[in-house]
C-alpha cells in the first residue's frame, strides 16, 4: 500500500523530476522492527547487501540487523563505508584474491567459502598475513522437488555453481587443524532457493540445521553456527500480502530447540526492503495499435529492470494529475486493459503486460510498487542514455 509520504512527494514532483525513486524509511524501519520481534532473540539477522546497497537503507537497518551479508569486494568496501564498525560477512563465488587480501585486512567476521580452492587460497592469504579467517563452509544440499517446488529461484538442491556438494564439505576438513592455524571453521551455509513461503523457508532451515548438527557430531568438529540463507518469499502479484514471519519465527524455535548448541543466522534481502520503494514516473502517451492500448512512460526497464527479470507485471498505482493546457484532446483511456512500457528502442522495455485500469490519461503519474529491492541496482542504466532517476529518502 503506497504510503501518504510516498503519494505526496510523487505528487509534488514535476515532470523533469521524473522518474523517481521514492523510498519511504519510517515504512522500511517499522517493517524490519517487525521482522526482529517475531524472530528468536537468538536468532542472528544479517541483511543481504545485494538487494539494495543504497547507504540510507543500510543505515535505517543498522537497529535492527545484526550485521549485513556482502558478495564483492565492491560490496564489502561500499558496506563498510555506509555502516562502519558492522559485522560482515563475505559471500558469493569467484572471490578474487584481491577480494580476500582487502577483507582480511577489513576483518571480515566471516567468509562463506564456495569451494576447496577458494578455501586454499584463503588460507594461504590469511597464513601469510598472520591472521585468522573464521569459515562457513557453503553445503549444496540435494533437497527433494517437494521441498523446493513452491521456489521462485534455486541456487541449491540440484547441480549447482554455488557451494559445495556434501562428499566435497567432507574433503575440506582436513585443511581445518585442531592447534589453530590461519582457517577456523565455525559453521555451515546453506542458500538453497528464494521465493519459498514460511512453512517451506522452515523445512528448508530444519534439513540445514540437521545436516550441520550430524557432520558436526560425526567429526567432533563443536560447529556453533548455521546459516539458513534467506530467499522469504515476495508475491508481486499481490503486493498487499507479506512473508509470514510470526510463522517462520515460530518455526525457528523449534529448529533451535532441536539443536541447542548451534546458532541459527538468516540473511533475507528482497523481503526487507522491497515494500519501501517506489518507481515513479508520467504518462508521456497513449496509443493503440492492433487493437491493444499502450502506455509510453519516461523511463523504462533502463531504471526498472525487475518485471524483465522476473517476467512478471510490475503492481502500480495511478496517480491523477489533473492539468492539461494543450490545445488538442487529453490522450486516455477508460476501462482497457493497458501495456505500459518505457522509453527504450526495445520491444523488451515492458513494466506490465495488459492490466486493467479503470482510467489513464497523458500526464497521469503511475508509481510502481515493490520496488525498494532488485530495482534500480540491477538496472542497465545507460543504456541510450536517458536521464538518471532521481531519488529521495523520506524519514527516517
Amino acid at each position: 500500500m503506497i504510503t501518504p509520504s510516498v503519494t505526496d512527494r510523487a505528487t509534488a514532483l514535476s515532470g523533469d523530476d521524473l522518474p523517481a525513486y521514492v523510498y519511504d524509511l519510517t515504512a522500511l524501519a517499522a517493517h524490519a522492527r517487525a521482522v526482529r520481534e517475531a524472530l528468536p532473540p537468538a536468532v542472528e539477522l544479517y541483511y543481504a547487501a545485494k538487494a539494495n546497497p543504497a547507504p540510507r537503507v543500510l543505515a535505517a537497518l543498522a537497529p535492527y540487523v545484526t550485521g549485513y551479508e556482502v558478495a564483492s569486494g565492491g560490496e564489502l568496501e561500499h558496506v563498510r563505508d555506509a555502516v562502519p564498525g558492522r559485522p560482515l560477512a563475505f559471500g558469493g563465488p569467484g572471490k578474487t584474491e584481491t577480494e580476500l587480501r582487502r577483507a582480511l585486512k577489513l576483518g571480515v567476521e566471516r567468509f562463506h567459502v564456495e569451494s576447496e580452492h577458494e578455501l586454499r587460497l584463503l588460507g594461504e592469504i590469511a597464513g601469510a598475513g598472520g591472521l585468522t579467517a573464521e569459515v562457513l563452509l557453503r553445503v549444496n544440499l540435494p533437497l527433494g522437488e517437494g521441498e523446493l517446488g513452491g521456489a521462485a529461484l534455486a541456487m541449491g538442491g540440484r547441480p549447482s555453481p554455488f557451494g559445495l556438494d556434501p562428499d566435497q564439505v567432507e574433503r575440506c576438513l582436513g585443511h581445518f587443524t585442531a592447534d589453530g592455524g590461519p582457517l577456523r571453521l565455525r559453521g555451515i551455509h546453506a542458500h538453497l532457493a528464494s521465493g519459498l513461503d514460511a512453512q517451506a523457508q522452515v523445512s528448508v532451515a530444519g534439513r540445514i540445521a540437521a545436516w550441520a548438527q550430524e557432520l558436526s557430531d560425526r567429526h567432533a568438529l563443536g560447529l556453533t553456527e548455521v546459516n539458513v540463507g534467506g530467499g522469504m518469499g515476495v508475491d508481486y502479484t499481490r503486493p498487499e500480502e507479506r512473508f509470514d514471519w510470526a510463522a517462520y519465527g515460530a518455526g525457528l524455535s523449534e529448529v533451535s530447540r532441536r539443536h541447542p548448541g548451534l546458532t541459527l543466522r538468516i540473511e533475507p534481502g528482497r523481503s526487507l526492503t522491497v515494500y519501501c520503494g517506489w518507481y515513479v514516473t508520467e504518462v508521456l502517451d497513449l496509443k493503440h495499435s492492433g487493437g491493444e492500448a499502450f502506455a509510453v512512460l519516461r523511463g523504462g526497464t533502463h531504471h526498472l529492470r525487475t518485471p524483465a527479470t522476473k517476467q512478471h507485471d510490475q503492481p502500480f498505482r495511478v496517480l491523477p494529475a489533473d492539468h492539461w493546457d494543450r490545445p488538442w484532446p487529453r490522450p486516455a483511456v477508460t476501462g482497457e486493459k493497458i501495456t505500459v512500457v518505457g522509453q527504450l528502442c526495445t520491444p523488451k522495455d515492458v513494466l506490465a503486460r495488459r492490466v486493467p485500469v479503470d482510467a489513464l490519461r497523458v500526464g497521469d503519474r503511475i508509481a510502481f510498487a515493490l520496488a525498494g529491492a532488485y530495482a534500480w541496482n540491477i538496472s542497465h542504466h545507460d543504456f541510450l542514455m536517458h536521464p538518471h532517476p532521481g531519488f529521495h529518502y523520506l524519514g527516517g
